[in-house]
């Protein structure tokens, strides 16, 4: 029993948990391959469809520290049902949007919603699986789900927009959204939040702000150019931003972050590792599925079949073999492997040919690849999470998807830049335009490996084999008189 519920109905609400998350992942790659029937429907000129995309990474990546802290405050169990219904109205909006404005700003809500489920449901699990094996068990599910669930959205995107039309991208969340209400609202246990209301307000506010301008400078940064005055202002305004919040968390009595929260060596390691495994993987998915259209010429239900293996050695993984692993050798191990095994497969992508074949080029680093995702994302998890107390789950939950977030957003764009640079020079060296992406796209994977490679290291050297009790402690009666 935990928190006054048995064993098949913890079970249960992880299902139902898992498929609100599974709905806010799939729609950040769902959107990608509809984007020119939108286009082509809503009359969105190149410059203008970005839009579609940015809306929704602004508002997700802006909130997601502000919607964990909410959740620590005001109750997780509430923070997620709002979520859950915000994404939910903002996906009948966008499908049924016949405007440009309409769709964008619906977006914009999706991702605030998006945000706000992200931040909590990791700190539910962890709530509601306090013993070692079934916490490891539980986060084995969660992280398939956030690591599959962008692959299954290039796949559900093509099969929906080829069969019916863009709309439905969208609406098909409407049920999914009313049943996962539906059944946490029964399933998951009423709980308080932390005792108080205070909320800090200064602090929300020049974190958030500083995160959607850090979020808005990258996502747009290849197109307004990297050294253009725009992305240079937005940057520096970003970071101080971010050195205001510092200061005003340092002094006030109910701060949004309690600094003391990193001084958890765990909480430090695993997000830097973050960091750069999701720019890694970010390189991977969508570098790789442009090389599968762009370069061997794949339809966008091939590409998403193309994922399959990957999706299927993670599950293996992540729902088992990962958690036994994380028992029998602790976090820092399979952690370092993981980010090792993934490495390798990034490595392979780098030398994929232009007239490269599925079987000889694409399914070995797909399977090296899905195989590090299914070891890695669960230790990487419960470190980020295992020596926070429950009242900072929240917190830390937020944290670790920000990093996530910004990680892979920032990623993605200075290797998609050294993909441009690197196919520019090649044809100015004279090779065909095919060639000159293909090399583009070698490059990008090689800083992918490179970036998995230095988490791989990083994990083990810094990640301690097992948590110090003493200093968890101390730091959280810390946290504890931040309160």
């Amino acid at each position: 029993m935990t928190h006054g519920i048995d064993d098949r109905k913890r079970w249960s609400a992880l299902i139902v948990l898992c498929l609100g998350v599974l709905m806010i992942v799939l729609d950040t790659t769902i959107v990608n391959v509809a984007l020119p029937s939108i286009a082509a429907d809503l009359k969105f000129s190149e410059t203008s469809l970005v839009w579609v995309v940015n809306a929704y990474m602004l508002t997700f990546g802006g909130f997601l520290l502000l919607g964990g802290r909410l959740g620590d405050l005001y109750g997780h169990r509430r923070m997620f049902l709002l979520g859950i219904t915000l994404f939910t109205l903002a996906s009948l909006a966008c499908g049924l949007a016949n405007s440009q404005v309409l769709l964008v700003c619906a977006r914009a809500v999706q991702g605030l919603g998006g945000a706000v489920v992200s931040a909590v449901s990791l700190s539910l699990i962890m709530n509601l699986f306090t013993e070692p094996g079934e916490r490891a068990k539980a986060m084995g599910v969660y992280g398939f789900v956030c690591a599959g669930g962008g692959s299954i959205g290039v796949l559900l995107g093509g099969l929906l927009t080829s069969a019916l039309s863009w709309h439905w991208i969208f609406l098909v969340n409407l049920p999914i959204g009313i049943a996962v209400y539906a059944l946490c609202a029964g399933l998951l246990p009423r709980a308080s939040g932390a005792g108080h209301h205070k909320l800090d307000v200064a602090g929300a506010a020049s974190i958030t702000l500083a995160l959607m301008l850090a979020v808005y400078a990258i996502v747009n940064g290849n197109q307004a150019g990297w050294q253009s005055t725009q992305t240079i202002l937005m940057l520096l305004a970003a970071v101080a931003l971010l050195a205001l919040f510092l200061v005003i968390e340092a002094r006030v009595k109910a701060p949004l972050v309690p600094l003391a929260l990193f001084r958890l060596r765990s909480v430090v390691v695993a997000n830097i590792v973050g960091v750069m495994w999701a720019a890694a993987m970010f390189a991977w998915f969508f570098i790789s599925a442009l090389y599968l259209q762009r370069v061997l010429g794949y339809r966008p239900l091939q590409v998403g079949l193309a994922f399959l293996p990957a999706n299927l050695i993670m599950a293996v993984f992540s729902l088992g073999l990962s958690a036994k692993l994380v028992m029998h050798f602790g976090i820092r191990l399979p952690l370092a492997a993981g980010l090792l095994v993934a490495a390798v497969g990034l490595a392979l992508f780098a030398r994929a040919p232009v007239d490269g074949s599925f079987l000889l080029d694409v399914l070995p680093g797909m399977l090296l690849l899905g195989l590090g995702a299914g070891i890695a994302f669960n230790p990487m998890l419960l470190a980020a999470m295992s020596e926070v107390a429950p009242s900072e789950s929240g917190l830390a939950s937020g944290v670790v998807n920000t990093s996530f977030m910004m990680g892979g957003a920032l990623g993605l764009a200075l290797l998609a830049s050294l993909a441009e640079a690197r196919s520019d020079s090649l044809l100015q060296a004279g090779v065909t335009a095919q060639a000159a992406l293909d090399g583009g796209y070698q490059m990008a994977f090689l800083g992918g490996a490179i970036f998995a490679g230095v988490a791989a290291v990083l994990g083990a050297v810094l990640l301690r084999a097992a948590p110090q009790p003493a200093a968890q402690s101390v730091a959280q009666e810390e946290l504890e008189t931040t309160e």
